[in-house]
């Protein structure tokens, strides 16, 4: 691959590139200016600051440092080598916020900063290679609709006329057609055409000496198959195998508010190449009181609430995991005597999660340390990271959030870094944040190699230069925390 791309930029650099907070309007996202590395004839649209942004964080972060502003420059030509395989992680999780089916710019990663990235993907493969554009949305979302919206078929199609293969891929297995929270149908999906791989995280796992009991609940009605999957000290993941044969992974998360683990950036984003939702453990059933963490200790009833749900699902597991007006009527009186989920913390949406943050880890982990074949890695991953907070999302995230217009990029090589200087920039504390703070010290599989004293920030905002301690007390965007987190969360606290 010749020379190292750990040579030519420092991991322990973070770039903020602070910039105009809206997006181009016109697919695919030409850049408004041809640069010197352009490809010849390449269109141009109208103003795309976005494009400009993706290029000055390259340049920000000393990524082929010395042939910058020359025709010959290639940022990413140390870490993508012709020939590679490029997985492209945005976030996809939905095609809309919850509440409202029209606002959808703060929910996932916007076209305009995948088509940049994509673009500089392809001068570095030199027309030899691929490029897949990847996602596990959310299961009762609809691919078709973010793809159109994303822009992506148009992405995939310029990328394609500059000689490289490249295409998006829905990596779920099955879609979920729903009504008021209650999954009437499942549409089974051609899911990854690579297949799956299970990893077996085993000792390395987070969860080895957890404190609460452990009655897990997935993602799915079925806690006997979440169950199957960690127990005894032995913790599997099931992954797609397309993304743990990927060279080179790129992470473009979405600078949002998660009620579970407090923040979705990048290594929360990485769970995205999950092949199997229900293998991954999201709370523990009850309360502390109970050894949980599904309610906090003051919640009302969380003693039979906890019952109630856990008998409630696994009536539907019984029944093929599909509702009707039963379910339906069953939510509604749920809801009225206990309270919504829009209102009451419940399934772990709260500060007090243990399980999430630990389960996003493992997940981490197995995408790094293992291969395609789920043995322990003989050549590193090479990973990139990118936050798209041009508009971010704070309050109910990460699918009914608000918009909150940012006008920033954070970007680096470390996705733990990157996750510390974005929660910071937010304004929450890294420290108080378990799917970061945690992360600099994961257990078995390093996802780090250096501690948060030496991370280095680089901006074109001044007062964002710097070490962390430097970050903790400079301006900040002003994000709202999820309900369950607020008060416990923001940077004002200390």
């Amino acid at each position: 691959m010749g020379r190292s791309f750990v040579d030519s930029a420092d991991p322990r650099r973070v770039a903020i590139v602070e910039t105009a907070a809206s997006y181009p309007k016109e697919q695919p996202y030409h850049p408004d200016t041809r640069y010197p590395e352009s490809p010849r004839g390449q269109p141009l649209s109208a103003e795309n600051r976005v494009y400009a942004a993706v290029r000055e964080l390259f340049a920000n972060l000393g990524f082929d440092r010395e042939r910058y502003g020359a025709s010959d420059w290639n940022p990413l030509g140390s870490l993508i080598s012709p020939g590679n395989t490029v997985v492209v992680k945005p976030n996809l999780i939905r095609e809309a916020r919850l509440s409202d089916s029209d606002e959808w710019q703060q929910v996932i990663t916007h076209g305009s900063v995948i088509r940049a990235v994509i673009d500089y993907v392809a001068l570095a493969l030199q027309s030899r290679g691929r490029i897949l554009i990847v996602d596990g949305p959310q299961t009762d979302s609809s691919f078709d609709l973010i793809a159109q919206r994303s822009g992506l078929d148009g992405i995939c199609e310029h990328a394609r006329s500059l000689g490289v293969d490249c295409t998006w891929m829905d990596l779920r297995r099955e879609r979920w057609i729903s009504r008021g929270d209650v999954i009437l149908e499942r549409v089974q999906l051609p899911g990854d055409p690579a297949g799956y791989v299970e990893v077996p995280i085993d000792a390395s796992s987070e969860f080895i000496d957890y404190p609460l009991t452990g009655k897990f609940y997935g993602a799915d009605y079925d806690e006997a198959e979440t169950a199957s999957y960690h127990r005894d000290g032995k913790h599997r993941y099931v992954m797609c195998r397309s993304a743990m044969a990927a060279d080179v992974i790129i992470d473009i998360p979405k600078l949002k508010t998660h009620k579970k683990t407090g923040v979705t950036l990048n290594l929360k984003n990485m769970v995205g190449v999950n092949g199997l939702r229900n293998c991954l453990p999201h709370f523990s059933a009850g309360s502390p009181d109970d050894g949980g963490d599904e309610f906090p200790p003051s919640a009302h009833g969380a003693r039979v609430q906890s019952q109630a749900i856990r008998t409630f699902k696994r009536v539907l597991a019984r029944r093929g995991g599909r509702g009707g007006s039963f379910a339906r009527l069953t939510k509604r009186a749920g809801a009225l005597v206990f309270g919504s989920t829009d209102i009451r913390v419940r399934s772990g949406n709260w500060y007090g999660n243990d399980t999430t943050w630990r389960m996003v880890l493992d997940v981490n982990k197995a995408l790094v340390g293992f291969n395609a074949q789920g043995a322990p890695r003989s050549v590193p991953l090479r990973l990139f990271c990118l936050v798209d907070g041009i508009v971010g999302g704070d309050g109910d995230g990460p699918s009914d959030p608000d918009p909150r217009e940012c006008g920033i990029l954070v970007g680096g090589l470390s996705p733990v870094a990157v996750d510390a200087v974005s929660s910071i920039l937010m304004g929450f504390d890294d420290r108080l944040l378990p799917v970061v703070s945690r992360a600099w010290t994961a257990r078995g599989v390093p996802l780090v190699g250096f501690g948060p004293e030496e991370v280095n920030c680089v901006s074109n905002r001044p007062e964002w230069c710097g070490g962390l301690a430097t970050l903790r007390v400079a301006r900040h965007l002003g994000f709202r925390p999820h309900f369950g987190w607020q008060g416990h969360v923001e940077r004002e606290r200390e």
